[in-house]
């Protein structure tokens, strides 16, 4: 069965937690924007209920299990904990996962407001994150890379999608970036993939984290574009202050790794503007904005 021959729907859900979780089955089942990955539910006030839609989404989803309940007790800020676990089925052939609910409107919806808020909360999450991971922690297949190892990736990115007044300052982050020395600390736990989508909002400023699928062991630069990605303009200083632990070279990887993935936004913004497969239409002005934010420094 492929991924397009299975729709997942409030009712394959009910019937799945019917089968499976029969004391969950009575709680309200409403659809929500999901990630790249996994197609969410809400399930009544307090669970999530994910689906994997993608070949790799089961992997991602056995990492999260198998990690967030280590992680999460010493992380500041909610995360995503998984409760009850689905087994393959002859309804849906995958397994399937129950998470925790983490409150608060993502932020490519929504907006920071409070940003030296935003950058204090977002530094004591990474801090808190940023130890040293243990020998059996998960190493990324495509991402934790040197920026050096990711030109083919910029490049078409770039190409693709860099507006003709900001290019030579993109492209001088990026050599910048390229031209850094590699991380030479421990293997750190990295959350992997922290952008707008992956990220929630209340009151103004970050309340949650979401998304753990690619977290892995190694260089916390990765995570450390954020102060770009996410934050507002001119609290990546504050950030890179409270966060107290990144040397130049670290820095100048982050920032270049946020105009990659700044540019992977765009790039899906306008996939998403074009109707096309996996694109996401919320994508692109955040995209955008963060590479202003790159480009301003």
């Amino acid at each position: 069965m492929t991924d397009a021959e299975i729709e997942i729907t409030a009712d394959l859900v009910h019937d799945l937690l019917q089968e499976q979780h029969p004391d969950l089955a009575g709680l309200a089942i409403r659809e929500v924007a999901g990630g790249w990955d996994n197609q969410q539910c809400r399930l009544g006030d307090e669970f999530a209920v994910r689906m994997p839609r993608t070949e790799r989404a089961p992997g991602l989803q056995l990492k999260e299990r198998r990690w967030l309940p280590v992680l999460a007790p010493r992380l500041p800020l909610p995360v995503p904990i998984p409760v009850r676990i689905g087994e393959p089925s002859a309804r849906f052939p995958k397994p399937w996962t129950v998470m925790t609910w983490v409150p608060g409107e993502p932020l490519d919806y929504s907006s920071i407001s409070r940003g030296d808020h935003a950058a204090d909360t977002l530094a004591g999450f990474l801090k808190a994150l940023h130890v040293e991971a243990p020998a059996d922690a998960p190493i990324s297949e495509d991402r934790g890379d040197h920026p050096k190892k990711c030109t083919d990736g910029f490049d078409h990115f770039f190409h693709a999608v860099v507006p003709d007044d900001l290019a030579d300052d993109v492209r001088a982050v990026w050599d910048d970036a390229v031209a850094a020395p590699e991380w030479e600390g421990p293997p750190l736990w990295v959350h992997g993939d922290l952008h707008p989508a992956n990220v929630v909002v209340s009151d103004g400023t970050l309340s949650g984290v979401i998304d753990f699928g690619d977290m892995f062991a190694g260089d916390p630069a990765w995570d450390l574009a954020a102060a770009w990605v996410i934050l507002p303009a001119g609290a990546a200083s504050r950030f890179f202050d409270v966060y107290g632990q990144a040397d130049e070279g670290t820095i100048q990887r982050a920032r270049g790794l946020a105009a990659l993935k700044s540019l992977f936004l765009m790039l899906m913004g306008q996939s998403g503007d074009g109707g096309l497969p996996g694109g996401k239409p919320t994508w692109g002005p955040a995209g955008r904005a963060a590479l202003d934010r790159v480009v301003r420094g």
